[in-house]
């Protein structure tokens, strides 16, 4: 088992190896050498996404269809726009080359819909979150340690959204979460945290209402229609991102050393959807190596089960949403889950570990 943590302890202990340096020293040497070089070719996929998303708004609007058809355009543009994002992602990091202001172009493709100017997404992605990975209460993206609850127990309603708080309303929470969040890091996180700092709030603030507006001339002009051309959309992408975002971390412990063995998660999703999603799937390999194309990916992701098939965690998709709804979401220790609201509701993230591995799924397959 890959801890520095073993049951029985007290968990107060910190989790993992810090290899990180080693392995990714490794992978550099003995992987294709393309494995880690722009794919620039790949921006040309921003031509049908956005093909299809303005053309679906446009029959929705224009064509007179009935509901359960504008009900099926409204899925397939939300899609897309989330779709989008994954690409845009991988653009922002630098993985398809290109300046920075066609990098902001395209990221203004891909993140202005759901409401995230670019300049802001690298400061909150790029640095803040890949620098602090499900460390302690550094890391803007996790629900953060006990600790923070005592401090401010008026924060425990907020987890009462979250999956896994048992509540029904959090099983609306992947519609709306990935830019509700956002703009919970650009108001509150990024005008209190010194990681913040050298990011030009105000103007984030500022386009972020720009996008808010451009939504709502939308709505203005597709009056009742604006059930498809806005609400669902936004509703899909969401859940579209969020889907993948939310099984990244939220199962894994917290680490010491920011190792994406020890502290992310792949998961295993249908080939047909890797594909369209642009292997946003492959999250381990992302965090070894934020700047190489997504669709490299799979050649990590083979040297790392090879060689280190027990620490490599990647559960089938639909295995991993449902462990989110079904544990708690807040760190009382590294390795120890506990809901703040009922604190006697606790999960060992330790026995997942070797569960979900290669290991163990080679395992089944023998047997």
């Amino acid at each position: 088992m890959n801890a520095a943590v073993k049951p029985g302890l007290s968990g107060n202990e910190n989790y993992g190896f810090a290899d990180e340096r080693e392995l990714r020293d490794r992978m550099r040497a003995e992987l294709p050498a393309d494995t880690f070089k722009p794919q620039t070719w790949r921006i040309i996929w921003f031509l049908p996404l956005q093909l299809i998303i303005w053309g679906g708004i446009a029959a929705i609007l224009l064509a007179g269809l009935p509901w359960y058809a504008n009900l099926g355009l409204a899925v397939v543009v939300g899609h897309t726009i989330g779709a989008q994002a994954l690409l845009a992602h991988e653009v922002l990091h630098g993985a398809l080359g290109m300046s920075k202001r066609w990098q902001n172009f395209f990221g203004w493709l891909g993140f202005g819909p759901l409401i995230v100017p670019p300049e802001f997404w690298r400061k909150w992605h790029n640095v803040v979150h890949h620098g602090n990975t499900n460390m302690g209460d550094t890391d803007p993206d996790s629900l953060g340690t006990a600790r923070r609850y005592e401090v401010d127990p008026k924060q425990k309603k907020f987890t009462k959204l979250a999956p896994g708080s048992g509540t029904w309303y959090s099983y609306l929470f992947f519609f709306y979460s990935f830019t509700f969040h956002a703009q919970l890091v650009l108001w509150l996180q990024a005008k209190r945290r010194k990681a913040f700092r050298g990011m030009d709030r105000n103007k984030a603030i500022r386009q972020s209402l720009l996008c808010v507006a451009a939504w709502g001339v939308l709505a203005y002009f597709s009056g009742p229609l604006a059930l498809y051309t806005v609400v669902i959309p936004l509703m899909v992408a969401n859940a579209l991102g969020q889907c993948y975002i939310l099984t990244n971390h939220f199962l894994r412990p917290q680490t010491a050393t920011n190792n994406p063995l020890d502290n992310s998660m792949s998961v295993r999703t249908h080939p047909i959807l890797d594909r369209l999603h642009f292997r946003f799937s492959h999250h381990i390999e992302h965090h070894f190596f934020p700047k190489m194309a997504h669709n490299k990916a799979p050649v990590v992701k083979a040297w790392l089960e090879s060689n280190f098939p027990e620490r490599y965690v990647a559960p089938s998709h639909w295995q991993a949403v449902k462990l989110l709804y079904s544990t708690p979401r807040v760190y009382k220790t590294p390795t120890l889950l506990v809901d703040p609201n009922r604190p006697e509701r606790t999960f060992d993230l330790l026995p997942l570990q070797y569960e979900m591995s290669t290991a163990a799924r080679n395992a089944r397959q023998v047997a």
